[in-house]
């Protein structure tokens, strides 16, 4: 039978666009769902902040009778101006191992591009730079982070054969918590402290880091991350969004802040336990019992996420990251911590890939960006 592609339109499409991936990994081990939740809130055009500057459509992809894949379509308007490009993304794609299911799914996203006058595609992406982006090209029998998408091996194979090229990559690194703090570090932290007088922020309570310092967290991230690519400023509805749902989440052990002598932040690190287990035990869902696992996972972990470092602009390479990896491997190993995953970063970011030199880093997952002119 051919391919019947129908857009998500109500609730119950919605639902199944969000649980398909659960039929499609069944009993991989590697593959990490995302919490309905978020993926609900993400995907809801009067819940996410992003549908200020974006739009999208979702669908859904049938052969004979049952669901074999989805993709998401997204204008960024946002995006498209920062960078003077006239682009339609593509995202949560996924489908099984049928070349006529991923050309009707693209063909698709590419067609509304087309009646909307866009002259390239490129993906996967999300809304924003916080969304999952980039589709998995090695690393497919490595234990993913929460963050990030899997997806099976034969993805890149067909998305080449529909035409599309490299656009860009990001890598992930992953190191080993040492047992005991560097003395390098430890060294290196105290001089760049005394050089440049600052230092890392030590009343550190959730009230106060979503109350008082969230502003200059995202101050600071859209600042950093300008340069980067398809980042697009978050709005002030994104940075309330992201707040309540990140920083007042995050334990403070886990996020390193450097200021200056008034008190003003000069970068930071945000980091988590590991969810990935958690999630997964959880099957995606925090009721009825979803709630259990994920607590009992963040107590349980050994592996700690590292979700975000940005520095601003002017105080970059002055080795301000010295304080914040200092702070962090302290609790890291205070904590029985044993392995930390950086999430990805742009292969061309070199500032941001150096800082993991003297951690002998081990490169585990590569992913990719795709673009195809229209």
């Amino acid at each position: 039978m051919s391919v019947e592609i129908k857009e998500v339109l109500t609730n119950s499409d919605l639902k199944k666009f969000i649980r398909f991936p659960y039929s499609l990994y069944k009993n991989n081990p590697y593959w990490v769902p995302s919490l309905d939740l978020d993926e609900k809130r993400t995907l809801s055009k009067t819940k996410n902040p992003a549908f200020e500057f974006c739009e999208a459509k979702y669908w859904l992809a049938y052969k004979n009778g049952s669901i074999a894949g989805r993709i998401a379509g997204i204008i960024n308007h946002r995006a498209n101006e920062c960078w003077k490009e006239n682009r339609i993304r593509f995202g949560w794609i996924d489908f099984i191992n049928d070349f006529e299911v991923a050309e009707a799914l693209i063909k698709t996203v590419e067609n509304w591009g087309k009646e909307r006058g866009f002259d390239e595609i490129h993906g996967p992406l999300g809304f924003t730079d916080m969304d999952r982006e980039g589709m998995l090209v090695e690393g497919f029998d490595e234990y993913g982070t929460y963050a990030t998408i899997y997806n099976h091996s034969y993805y890149p194979e067909i998305i080449g054969k529909l035409g599309f090229e490299k656009d860009v990559d990001w890598l992930q690194f992953e190191f080993i918590v040492p047992k005991e703090e560097p003395q390098k570090l430890k060294q290196l932290s105290e001089l760049i402290a005394k050089r440049y007088n600052v230092h890392t922020l030590k009343d550190k309570t959730k009230k106060k880091l979503k109350n008082i310092y969230s502003g200059q967290i995202f101050e600071i991230l859209n600042e950093s991350f300008k340069p980067l690519y398809g980042f697009a400023p978050l709005s002030e509805k994104q940075i309330e969004l992201f707040t309540n749902q990140y920083i007042g989440f995050v334990d403070p052990e886990y996020i390193s802040c450097v200021m200056d002598q008034n008190d003003r932040m000069l970068g930071f690190g945000i980091t988590m336990p590991s969810l990935s287990q958690a999630v997964k035990n959880a099957n995606g869902r925090l009721f009825p019992f979803g709630w259990y696992h994920l607590i009992k996972g963040i107590k349980s972990t050994k592996i700690v996420d590292m979700y975000l470092i940005a520095i601003r602009p002017e105080w970059q390479n002055k080795g301000l990251n010295a304080l914040i990896f200092d702070e962090l491997i302290n609790n890291y190993i205070k904590n029985g911590i044993e392995k930390a995953v950086q999430n990805p970063v742009l292969e061309n970011n070199l500032k941001n890939i150096e800082i993991w030199k003297d951690y002998n880093p081990r490169q585990f997952l590569r992913r990719r960006c795709f673009i195809k002119k229209l």
